[in-house]
């Protein structure tokens, strides 16, 4: 595959294939461990203001590569990057860009004979099959029991991405439909102010999904009715 690299990306070390491998990847030895996170890197990120992908200075705007449901919730357990570096990574990450991805999951919390850090938060496990770019100008960190948490700021730019380009509203609605049940769920562990709350920040995001501009003709989620 050929990779449109600009100047930061192009920096990065590759892998055997070719392929960039991003600032917060583990290594072991000459190995990069892609799905897996360097704990160091995460907190230079916080600490210096680093890109999450490419490691370098930030500036005035943080683009969050999440999903969907992360859009509702406003919460996300990885730093932000550089515009062009979350587009890259909306291009042509595997995981990103192929719907039926799985996340690479162990049972012992190690890959490929490495320890492994699990994400803080309630992580949805699924592959959501769109990829939203939120760009703000500010954010916070949360710190939690087994780590941090990212509270996502104001969006000056949202955008969304699926298998490799942007993605339609149609594609972006099987995403929320896809992702809902698993948050409700999640959000029932905090009893009905919890659902109550949850159920505020869904209608909240469909009233900004019906703002945006869409390749495609309007749709709508087909959201179950929640008693």
């Amino acid at each position: 595959m050929k990779f449109e690299e600009h100047g930061r990306i192009a920096k990065l070390p590759h892998d055997k294939r070719g392929f960039p491998v991003p600032w917060f990847c583990a290594w072991d030895g000459d190995t990069p461990l892609f799905p897996v996170m360097d704990p160091a890197k995460l907190v230079q990120a916080i600490r210096q203001d680093k890109c999450w992908v490419c490691g370098e200075k930030l500036g005035k705007y943080k683009t969050f590569v999440i999903g969907p449901m992360c859009c509702i919730n406003q919460i996300t357990s990885e730093p932000p990057c550089h515009k062009d570096c979350a587009e890259f990574s909306a291009k042509y990450c595997p995981f990103l860009t192929r719907p039926k991805m799985r996340r690479i999951v162990t049972q012992d919390g190690t890959y490929l004979d490495q320890p492994t850090v699990k994400p803080a938060g309630i992580m949805l496990e699924h592959n959501p099959g769109a990829t939203a770019l939120w760009t703000a100008t500010s954010y916070r960190v949360d710190r939690v029991d087994h780590g941090v948490l990212f509270g996502l700021g104001p969006f000056v730019g949202l955008e969304f991405w699926a298998e490799g380009k942007l993605a339609t509203r149609k594609q972006v609605g099987d995403a929320i439909d896809k992702g809902l049940p698993l948050l409700r769920r999640a959000a029932d562990l905090d009893g009905a102010a919890g659902r109550r709350e949850c159920e505020e920040k869904i209608a909240d995001f469909l009233h900004v999904l019906g703002t945006l501009d869409w390749p495609d003709p309007p749709t709508r989620p087909k959201l179950e009715a929640r008693a």
